[in-house]
C-alpha cells in the first residue's frame, strides 16, 4: 500500500480482507505544474512520460495491475483487462491482482465488492453517465443479489460547488421523483446545487443497494485532488479496487 507521506486515501468501510482499495491524490508523481504532481490521465496534455512514470509507481505501490479505461462518459461496463484500453465508463473483475479503475477530476468515482470478497468493480459517473445509468449497468455486470453489494462513494464534486441547469434536474428527476431532494435552487436564475453524492444513493437503493458508504468529499475545494471545475487544464486521480492475491 501506498506510504502515508503521498497521502493517498484508503476507504473507510466494512469490505472483506482480501479486497482492497485506493484513491490517489495529486501527490506522488512527477508531472510538472499545471499536473503536478501524480496526473494519471494520459489525456489531458501531460507528458507522456510523466504519465507512464506515475503509473508504474502506481502499479509498484499497489502491488497489483491497473485496468485503464477510455471514458466517455456513458454507461459501458466491461471486464478489466491491464492488457488493453477499452472505451467504457465502468469494468469488474473476480481475479485477484487485477484493480479496476476509475479516473476523474469532480466525477463520482464509485467502487463495488460483494461481501464474500469475490468480485470488485470501478465505475466513473459523470451527470451524464450517472442520468444514463452507469451505476446500474455496474450492477448487472456483477450479476449478484443487492443485498451481497457493498459500495464506496469516492471524492467527486461537492453540493456547495456543483452548480447546474435545469435540464440536468430533470433528467434525475424524470427517473426519481425523490431526486428533486438532491437539487437546491442557486442564487443563480434556473440554476440548482446538485448532490451527486445523494443522487448515487437514491438509484443505487432503487435498485436495492443500501450498503452505501463513502461522500462527503468536495474536488474542488479540497485541494488535495484535481478538479475540472477548479481548473480546466488539470490532471486526473484515480480511485483503485482489487482483489488481493490468495
Amino acid at each position: 500500500m501506498p506510504s502515508s507521506a503521498d497521502g493517498w486515501i484508503v476507504p473507510d468501510w466494512p469490505a472483506p480482507a482480501r479486497v482492497r482499495a485506493c484513491v490517489t491524490t495529486r501527490a506522488g508523481g512527477v508531472s510538472e505544474e499545471p499536473f503536478a504532481s501524480c496526473n494519471l490521465g494520459d489525456h489531458v496534455g501531460d507528458d507522456p512520460a510523466a504519465v507512464a512514470e506515475n503509473r508504474r509507481r502506481l502499479t509498484a505501490a499497489l502491488g497489483c495491475r491497473p485496468a485503464w479505461l477510455r471514458q466517455v462518459h456513458g454507461v459501458r461496463v466491461v471486464q478489466a483487462d491491464p492488457t488493453r484500453v477499452e472505451e467504457a465508463d465502468g469494468c469488474w473483475t473476480g481475479a485477484p491482482g487485477i484493480a479496476c479503475t476509475a479516473m476523474t477530476a469532480d466525477c463520482l468515482p464509485a467502487l463495488f465488492c460483494d461481501r464474500a470478497g469475490s468480485r470488485v468493480a470501478a465505475a466513473h459517473a459523470g451527470w451524464r453517465g450517472l442520468a444514463g445509468g452507469v451505476l446500474e449497468a455496474t450492477l448487472d455486470a456483477l450479476a449478484l443479489p443487492p443485498d451481497e453489494l457493498l459500495v464506496w462513494l469516492g471524492p467527486a464534486i461537492g453540493p456547495q460547488a456543483f452548480e447546474v441547469g435545469t435540464e440536468v434536474r430533470e433528467a434525475f428527476v424524470a427517473q426519481h421523483v425523490e431526486a428533486a431532494n438532491a437539487f437546491v435552487a442557486s442564487v443563480n436564475p434556473g440554476k440548482f446545487m446538485a448532490d451527486i453524492y445523494q443522487l448515487a444513493r437514491i438509484r443505487l437503493a432503487a435498485r436495492g443497494v443500501t450498503a452505501v458508504y463513502g461522500g462527503g468529499f468536495c474536488t474542488v475545494s479540497d485541494p488535495r485532488f484535481y478538479s475540472y471545475r477548479r481548473a480546466a487544464r488539470t490532471g486526473r486521480f484515480a480511485s483503485l479496487i482489487w482483489l488481493q492475491e490468495p
